[in-house]
């Protein structure tokens, strides 16, 4: 049984951090593929506008989900990667999307069975 009073739940907190079509994306970038530079993440989610990507960035650094590191050269060299904290979500992250996965197979056998009534 579900131990978590819902005058104490914090999974708003959580998800006003995660919330977002490109955050869990950029994370799973991360996780998966090491440290990055701004030009390979934009690369590998070729949908995402250069702001966006910035915004989301500066927000998951904000929250010490992920580290910038500027490299004093020119050009500038900015890399990104998840912090050890970051690395926390991993099984959070797998198990939206095992849910996701499974939402998504309900609602199509939900249509499947609406069409064939």
């Amino acid at each position: 049984m579900l131990n978590l009073e819902p005058e104490s739940c914090r999974v708003a907190d959580s998800l006003s951090i995660l919330v977002g079509k490109w955050k869990p994306i950029i994370l799973l970038h991360l996780l998966k593929n090491g440290t990055q530079r701004f030009s390979e993440l934009k690369r590998r989610m070729p949908s995402i506008t250069q702001k966006m990507l910035t915004n989301q960035l500066r927000e998951l650094e904000n929250e010490d989900i992920i580290q910038r590191v500027v490299y004093p050269q020119v050009p500038p060299k900015v890399e990104y990667s998840i912090t050890e904290y970051g690395r926390s979500l991993e099984p959070i992250l797998h198990a939206m999307h095992d849910w996701g996965t499974n939402h998504t197979l309900h609602k199509q056998q939900k249509m499947i069975e609406k069409t064939s009534n």
